[in-house]
This record gives C-alpha cells, structure tokens and sequence, in this order.
C-alpha cells in the first residue's frame, strides 16, 4: 500500500467505525424486547410495542398494560430481535473515545463513546450533556452487568436526546427500584426493571428475559428526526474501492494514453 493510500485508510477508517448508530424500523416500535421469556408483576405501562423471540412466553399482561401491540414469537418479533443484532453489534464496534469509572454516579459526561471491559454502576446522577445538539450520541460500551442503585437516576441536559443514548450491556442490566433512566439498553442476556422504575427508553435483551415489576416506560421519538447514515460496511468498502482504483491508475490508464 502506497504511503497516500495508507494515509487514506486511516484518516478514514475511524469515521467508519463511528458511523451514526440507529435502530432498526421495527426494532425502534418496541418498548420491550426479550430472547425467552417477558414477565410483569402490577400495574406496568409500556408505551410501545412489546415481544419475545425466539421465546414465545409474556405473562403479566394485564395486569401491565401496552399502548402498543403484544408480539409472541411472531415475525414482527423476530425481525426487531434480528435488527436488535446489528444495532448491538455497531454499538459494540463503535471506536472508543474514553474510558469511564466503575460508578459514574456524580459524573457529567459530553457525546462520546465511553468504555469498561468488566461492569458499570450508577449511584445517584449521571448527567449526560448533549452541548445543543440534539444528533450527539452516548455510546457506553460495557463488558459485563449494568446495575443502578435504589433511586439513581440519568438527567438529559442542554439537547440530549434519549432515542442517542446506547447502553451496550455485554451480560445483563438491571435497574434498582424507583430508578429513573434513560437511552436504549442493548442488552446480551437479562433486563430486569425492579418496583417503580422507570424508563425513557427500551428494554431490548438479545437472549434472555425482560423482568418488570410496576414500572413506566416510554418509546422515544428522535427529534429532531436523525436520517440513518451509511453502515460502517458500506463505508470501509467505498474506501477499499478507492483504494483499489487509485493503485491501480496506471494499469487502467494505459490504453487511453498516447503511445
């Protein structure tokens, strides 16, 4: 590789990596989301659709209520557990920009894509600033459990949006009771919302189960709304195109020059 092609790949390939995450269309309409099993104890509204797949049991409804429509291993279901894949996995390849704590309780952070290889807890307040723009996205990319102390909470400031917020979990979240929280917890296994939590946002477990317990939940719309940008695959092959053609040129020139 020539040293302009090298230079080209890797102005490149961070941009690529850190393609504007979105969910899928249908993925987007569910407020919950579980592999196994949905299960709801009292009075939990879940504004949004809600499924299981390829698991087909969802008990507790009613007594919880959903705005939206009930979806028990069928193909609405399976689609948004196939388009909760890409978006889990584009979360998990996004290209970090820092690290952050084991607790980020008391902490402030601006648009970026934070990191921990083991897991993530939250004690009080987090406040995620979005500086005025309302397109910034918070990546937390986290190697194992997400859990929240009793009564923690995430407050959105300054633009931030909580249809921008991914909580990558690598094993299970769990909420504690009367949390208030936000963004979308991708989550590779288990989701369990403990009494009173609540939760701007989707509780979308790839696996395993979706556990409620008197909670409040809300779809988020994007506003304003975000159009989808290129995959990072489709980008990384562009480039390599490029690449391909520009180190090529002079092969491919050769039979319209002059001899």
């Amino acid at each position: 590789m020539s040293k302009a092609a090298a230079v080209l790949f890797g102005l490149t390939l961070p941009f690529c990596l850190n393609a504007q995450i979105s969910l899928g269309p249908t993925v987007a309409t569910f407020g919950v989301l579980g592999g196994s099993t949905v299960t709801n104890t009292g009075p939990t509204l879940v504004t949004g659709n809600l499924g299981v797949s390829p698991g087909s049991a969802i008990t507790g409804f009613p007594p919880g209520a959903v705005t939206g429509t009930i979806n028990a291993a069928n193909g609405l279901a399976s689609a948004a557990q196939g388009e909760l894949t890409t978006a889990y996995n584009a979360a998990a390849l996004a290209m970090s920009t820092s690290g952050v704590p084991a607790n980020i309780g008391g902490l402030t952070l601006t648009p970026g894509v934070y990191t921990i290889a083991t897991s993530l807890g939250l004690t009080g307040t987090v406040t995620l600033n979005a500086q005025g723009n309302p397109n910034a996205q918070f990546i937390f990319q986290i190697g194992s459990t997400l859990t929240t102390a009793s009564g923690s909470s995430v407050v959105l400031i300054n633009g931030a949006q909580a249809s921008n917020i991914f909580w990558q979990v690598g094993t299970s979240a769990t909420l504690g009771t009367t949390t208030t929280f936000a963004g979308n917890i991708l989550a590779l296994s288990s989701i369990t919302l403990n009494t009173g939590a609540t939760l701007q946002g989707r509780a979308l477990a790839r696996n395993g189960a979706v556990t409620l317990d008197t909670n409040t939940m809300s779809v988020p719309a994007a506003f304003p709304p975000i159009t989808p940008a290129p995959s990072s695959l489709i980008l990384i092959t562009t480039v390599l195109i490029c690449l391909g053609i520009y180190q090529g040129r002079d092969r491919l020139l050769r039979p319209f020059r002059r001899s």
